[in-house]
């Protein structure tokens, strides 16, 4: 029937606060969120028949109905009323639960590809549809561009940043969303919890570093004090901020230009242990093409 290869972005959080607890379980949140250029591969291979298949070449993610990418096939086949053979592979670049959206990236890179492989064309607002029954995060990837997201993470505005320079450091250990979100104690929150920004300041690099704020940096601290020494690490390289994404442990610091970030990810992986990973990446800016893999 088809075949689609897509990449799929991780994500960086360069503010996130957390307002508090909903009823359904989830919290109201308020975040800046920038797609980076650090990409899984997704391959799909849609045929006659029936039955969706998940490989992946790490040994640490689930294959089966466990993986997000496979509730993202299931969901889209229903929805579409169609009867189909999926066969997914994920190629793994982007840390597992490492704070960078990995495996909501991956679900809404299945939507899309389906979508692509079938020919369906179904548009923006039915594919964020599908995403947000998925995951608070998942929609954020349809969207394709940096954007502000508030309530759970499915209310989704648009805007512009430049791309900046990330270096990219994952101490080399998971953190659980769940357990950060779980271990966050809203009673000693400040009342201000909407943080104050224009979307112009949004456009210039110098102005990002006066942002850089987590909720759940603490939490992930108190177990994961090493997160600190990575951040002084990064600040020292010449970062113009660094600064925890989502409940980590992933680190990431933000340099005025991709000599500076390589020279920075040279200083890092000469600092830290063998089983820490550094990457170096650049913002996307939502003007890029899908980036579909010909071959």
């Amino acid at each position: 029937m088809g075949v689609a290869r897509i990449k799929s972005p991780a994500k960086v959080n360069l503010f996130l606060k957390v307002l508090g607890k909903r009823e359904d379980g989830f919290h109201d949140i308020y975040t800046l969120i920038q797609p980076v250029s650090l990409f899984d591969e997704i391959s799909l291979d849609v045929r006659e028949g029936e039955g969706i298949s998940v490989e992946c070449d790490r040994e640490d993610v689930p294959g089966g109905r466990e993986n997000l990418a496979f509730q993202a096939a299931e969901l889209f086949l229903s929805e579409a009323e169609l009867q189909k053979a999926v066969g997914i592979k994920i190629r793994k670049k982007i840390p597992v639960a490492g704070g960078l959206g990995g495996g909501s990236s991956n679900a809404a890179a299945v939507i899309m590809g389906l979508d692509h492989a079938l020919g369906l064309a179904l548009g923006e607002s039915r594919l964020m549809e599908m995403a947000e029954r998925l995951g608070s995060d998942v929609p954020f990837f349809i969207l394709q561009g940096p954007a502000i997201a508030s309530g759970r993470g499915e209310v989704l505005e648009r805007v512009e940043l430049p791309p900046f320079n990330y270096c990219l450091v994952n101490p080399g250990f998971k953190v659980s969303t769940a357990w950060a979100y779980g271990n966050l104690d809203l009673t000693k929150k400040g009342e201000d919890n909407i943080l104050t920004y224009s979307k112009e300041s949004l456009k210039k690099p110098e102005n990002i570093k006066e942002l850089l704020f987590n909720d759940l940096e603490g939490v992930t601290l108190r177990n994961h004090p090493e997160i600190s020494r990575i951040e002084r690490i990064l600040t020292g390289a010449g970062a113009l901020g660094a600064l925890m994404s989502g409940s980590g442990p992933t680190v990431f610091g933000i340099f005025p230009d991709r000599d500076s970030t390589e020279k920075a990810s040279l200083v890092m992986k000469s600092e830290l242990p063998g089983e820490a990973s550094v990457f170096t990446a650049t913002g996307l800016t939502g003007k890029e093409p899908v980036d579909w893999i010909s071959g």
